[in-house]
């Protein structure tokens, strides 16, 4: 950290655009979009924490899931919308460092959550009998757990390496967040190790998370089809399709950012594909995995049919 801060004092974000106009619009369309994401896991999290008939090891990964798409969505886009809005590009090395930090944990958590969430399904399908002794609340409260404090660690080794660089040729980063890839490619300092550090990561972590999920999902899909009843395979099926559309997107747009060729600007393909990876697939999630969902649909009636009721109610007594 003390390379960096001898170096400069801040960075530039990259617009949205440079017409006024089209900023302010971008500003208020990525808002809304994360307002929209943000009050479709809020009530995830309300409706699965209501009924108790949610209280089920599938539904408490549903709702950690959708409290870390939560915090996913604010860390980047409404800071991002301001900015643009009162057109400032200017953030701090310790909000720069705050936010990397916070992205690298939100993802960790995220990716090895969806992990977990492979098992879950795995298990209800191919050993259902084992189910709960398997997937008792303490494991599923262990396994959460150890996805948040593993990625700790995970943020905190690689925003600390990142921030040991020297950054004297630019303080201009070609993103409108601060990012890893996005801080390498502006640093003056010898960036191998850096390099070796995300390699083994996606090696270990990003592999290994990717083929317990691929093996999990060849059990599941060899299970489910030996199913004599066609009901219960569709039904089966409805449970896994999403989980692989959300593992698909994620994974494939984190590639790309961290994988793709280094370059001295940024482009609005960099740009669009920020978006694709830091807000469509939490703001994709609870539509994919929850609100499509019978049982999340009833409760969401049910909770409304009671508020509606206690409104009434309340009524009634201020009247009488």
């Amino acid at each position: 950290m003390s390379n960096l801060n001898n170096s400069i004092t801040g960075f530039l974000l990259m617009e949205f655009s440079d017409t006024r106009e089209l900023q302010i619009l971008y500003s208020f369309l990525f808002f809304f979009i994360y307002s929209a994401g943000l009050m479709g896991n809020l009530l995830i999290v309300i409706i699965t924490t209501m009924d108790r008939r949610l209280h089920t090891p599938m539904y408490f990964f549903i709702r950690n899931l959708s409290i870390v798409d939560a915090c996913f969505l604010s860390i980047t886009v409404p800071p991002a919308s301001i900015n643009a809005l009162v057109n400032n590009r200017i953030i701090s090395v310790t909000g720069c460092a705050t936010q990397i930090f916070l992205l690298v944990w939100m993802a960790y958590v995220e990716y090895t959550l969806l992990t977990v969430m492979a098992r879950d399904r795995y298990v209800a399908i191919c050993h259902p009998l084992l189910y709960p002794v398997i997937m008792n609340p303490r494991a599923c409260m262990h396994m959460t757990l150890t996805c948040l404090f593993t990625g700790l660690l995970y943020a905190g080794l690689h925003t600390g390496l990142t921030f040991q660089l020297s950054f004297c040729q630019s303080n201009v980063i070609h993103q409108f967040f601060c990012d890893i890839p996005s801080l390498l490619k502006i640093s003056c300092s010898e960036i191998f190790f850096n390099l070796v550090s995300i390699l083994a990561s996606v090696l270990v972590v990003g592999a290994g998370c990717f083929a317990f999920i691929i093996v999990s999902y060849i059990r599941i899909f060899s299970t489910v089809l030996r199913f004599p009843v066609k009901e219960d395979q569709k039904k089966a099926f409805s449970t896994c399709i999403p989980h692989i559309i959300v593992v698909s997107l994620f994974l494939i747009s984190t590639s790309y950012m961290h994988l793709q060729p280094a370059s001295d600007s940024g482009s609005i393909n960099d740009i669009i594909v920020s978006v694709f990876y830091s807000i469509i697939p939490p703001f994709l999630n609870p539509i994919l995995y929850s609100l499509r969902n019978k049982q999340i649909q009833e409760a969401l009636r049910l909770v409304m049919k009671r508020k509606l009721f206690l409104n009434k109610k309340a009524q009634i007594l201020i009247l009488s």
